[in-house]
């Protein structure tokens, strides 16, 4: 019965179709962040909902591929050309594009399907994998990405892109089994890295209202910000500190608070204007662990800090970073102790209690709220005794 229904409504879509459009084709088209994406959908890419079996998903993939999917391809590798996409957003878009062709609600195998065929055939090594009641997806990434699943094959490493679709599963206790397809061009690693942030459209943002006190003057920032942002980070991993470190701020939210600080600041030293943005950092934001805040660890990209109501020392830390690279671009460190992160930076002359690393001083500076108010070089007593190791070193000069 379940086999019948899903017959029916992949016939009772294509008939839709090929009644309103007339050519057996549908024309899609959505806002993508800054730009409109457009396509056409031949009704030979709709293909009936496989079963979670080999041979159901090899004969899905097989009436796939004799499909008339190119206009697709060309479609999404045009579009991530010209707005310049990270894998990551690109991703994005394909995940937008399959869920207007399959929905994610209505069949989720089928929905997998596409996003699979999609990344494949735009060049990517995606690998499909089944369970007893379990469609899994993989990507060839060789990042360093700490909190999904992943399998080697031949000494090559494939993350999990949908394990936040099965939140509780133990894939070690039910190994998924590959489906073994080979797509010819498909090759390419996935990065997880944002190196540029879409161009969302102006309208499209809302401000939020921040302030802080420093030196008993009270400073107050009208930040703009985008909700798409939380969107786009919903299910990014745990990336590498330098990965996640590095992730930028839209151009509208950019806009709206670096020139702001950059004019609070000056006319003060370096110093001051350090400890200004520390505080900022520290005291413009509630605090609140991820386990209280998300249920779970979560990191917030600069921006997405700019947008919580809550975050904790590795948001702090990401965003003081952001913020001491783009105004001052000096070097800094980041310490990771086993409960808490931290930041020093290197100033012409160090301060306080510095850390020494390999040859060069750095002064501690703490963004995130303490039991101490600590100045810049003190660092939190709790932590004084407590190993640490150094995760990453910035340097302008390399």
């Amino acid at each position: 019965m379940d086999r019948l229904f899903k017959i029916f409504g992949t016939l009772f879509l294509m008939f839709t179709l090929t009644n309103v459009y007339g050519q057996g084709k549908q024309w899609i088209s959505f806002e993508f962040y800054e730009g409109v994406f457009n396509t056409n959908i031949d009704t030979s890419v709709l293909v009936p909902a496989p079963e979670l079996s080999q041979q159901s998903i090899k004969s899905a993939y097989e009436r796939l591929n004799t499909a008339e999917y190119r206009a697709i391809i060309d479609s999404l590798l045009g579009y991530r050309k010209k707005y310049e996409l990270n894998d990551w957003l690109y991703y994005q878009l394909i995940r937008k594009v399959a869920q207007q062709i399959s929905p994610k609600q209505n069949n989720y195998s089928r929905y997998t399907l596409y996003k699979w065929f999609f990344l494949a055939k735009s060049g990517y090594d995606a690998r499909l994998a089944l369970s007893k009641d379990r469609i899994i997806f993989y990507i060839f990434n060789d990042e360093d990405i700490r909190d999904i699943p992943f399998f080697m094959v031949d000494q090559k490493k494939f993350m999990c892109l949908n394990y936040h679709d099965y939140p509780k599963a133990d894939l070690n206790e039910d190994p998924p089994i590959p489906v073994t397809i080979n797509i010819t061009g498909a090759t390419k690693s996935f990065s997880y890295k944002v190196t540029k942030m879409p161009d969302f459209k102006p309208d499209n943002y809302f401000e939020k209202r921040l302030e802080f006190v420093y030196k008993h003057k009270a400073y107050h920032f009208n930040i703009k910000l985008n909700r798409e942002i939380e969107a786009i980070f919903a299910n990014y991993p745990a990336v590498d500190f330098e990965t996640y470190f590095n992730i930028p701020l839209s151009k509208e939210t950019y806009g709206s608070l670096i020139p702001l600080l950059k004019k609070n600041i000056q006319g003060m030293s370096q110093k001051k204007g350090v400890d200004y943005l520390m505080r900022f950092t520290r005291y413009a934001f509630l605090y609140e662990d991820d386990a209280a805040n998300f249920g779970n660890e979560k990191r917030l990209s600069p921006e997405e800090t700019l947008f919580a109501s809550h975050s904790d020392c590795d948001d702090r830390v990401a965003l003081f970073f952001y913020l001491v690279k783009e105004i001052y671009n000096i070097p800094m460190i980041a310490l990771l102790y086993p409960t808490h992160i931290t930041m020093a930076v290197q100033f012409d002359k160090p301060i306080g209690d510095a850390i020494v690393y390999k040859g060069k001083l750095y002064s501690v500076c703490e963004p995130t709220p303490q039991k101490e108010d600590l100045p810049i070089g003190v660092i939190s007593a709790k932590l004084k005794n407590i190993p640490y190791q150094i995760v990453y070193q910035y340097d302008p000069g390399h």
